[in-house]
């Protein structure tokens, strides 16, 4: 069992508590708002220890200020402002030792951004969660510049010990690997409710029904390498190449603005009229069962799919 630091008790944070919780970590969460906090934990601890099944973890512990011995691992999960992370991260080193590892969920920023001027930057690298982190198994890795390698190795075998699949970046991005595929899509999707091309419930369930479940069993670029036929990706490009390369050219690049915004509230309106808690909450009592079906599934015919273990 090790001492986890927890910067930050948003949806997030309070996800991140509950993963390490669970796994039998000690786990603290630093937030100036305790009650709201308390509440949002307790919330996601439910929900949590209801889907995995684990009702005697020791529910993770609230507080102001960093409490007792220095952590193995801070988790920084604060609003996605480079100043505030920086400043938090740079107020917490003191009570640090050496080994500390020092991880940011940051969606999109640079681990490089967060390293400038930071002593211990060689200690911080991205480790980036899909949503909910207790659930999700995949955590993505980015070290900059200054990240010792034998950091990540240390990341790595901590966050494989919360049973996570972790898809290590060679280099830094903005918005990383997951939210990149996942903006790449949306971006689309909003271009063509914009456009009045089809209402949102039909994008949705174009992707729910028309992508996801091939998507559950192999990636974009294996659904068309099969699409091929016995020739694979060399078939694909032959047959169909430059009427993609078309598509691609008509791909759109919508903004949020006024117009658009009105349109997606409006859509989702229409497509699923229940409120955000109901939507998140039927989601967190699906996913298992998603997740443990992929498990079995892979287990059966020996692919890679699927969970690494329970998480």
């Amino acid at each position: 069992m090790a001492t986890v630091w927890v910067l930050g008790g948003g949806l997030i944070g309070a996800g991140w508590a509950a993963a390490f919780g669970l796994a039998g970590h000690a786990v603290q969460v630093i937030d100036p708002d305790m009650a709201a906090v308390q509440a949002r934990l307790d919330e996601v601890w439910a929900r949590a220890t209801a889907a995995m099944g684990d009702k005697g973890a020791a529910l993770p512990h609230v507080t102001v200020a960093p409490q007792g011995p220095a952590p193995a691992l801070v988790q920084e999960c604060l609003p996605e402002r480079l100043a505030l992370k920086r400043a938090a991260l740079t107020e917490i080193l003191p009570l640090l030792n050496p080994q500390t590892l020092i991880a940011s969920s940051s969606s999109g920023l640079s681990p490089e951004d967060l390293q400038q001027g930071l002593e211990g930057a060689e200690r911080l690298f991205i480790a980036h969660p899909c949503n909910p982190p207790w659930l999700m198994p995949v955590v993505e890795l980015s070290g900059g510049a200054a990240t010792a390698p034998e950091v990540l190795t240390r990341a790595r075998a901590f966050y494989e010990g919360l049973g996570k699949r972790i898809l290590t970046l060679a280099r830094p991005m903005p918005g990383h690997l997951v939210n990149r595929l996942q903006a790449a899509l949306w971006r689309e999707a909003v271009h063509l409710v914009r456009e009045g091309v089809a209402s949102l419930a039909d994008v949705e369930d174009a992707v729910t029904l028309g992508l996801a479940p091939r998507w559950c069993l192999m990636g974009p670029s294996a659904v068309f390498h099969v699409s091929g036929g016995p020739r694979g990706f060399e078939g694909f490009f032959d047959a169909l190449g430059p009427e993609f390369e078309r598509w691609w050219d008509t791909l759109g690049a919508p903004r949020f603005d006024a117009e658009t915004r009105a349109a997606l509230v409006q859509g989702m309106a229409e497509a699923d009229p229940r409120s955000v808690a109901e939507i998140g909450a039927a989601r967190d009592r699906r996913l298992p069962q998603v997740l443990t079906f992929l498990e079995e599934m892979a287990r059966a015919d020996g692919s890679k799919g699927g969970r690494q273990d329970e998480v």
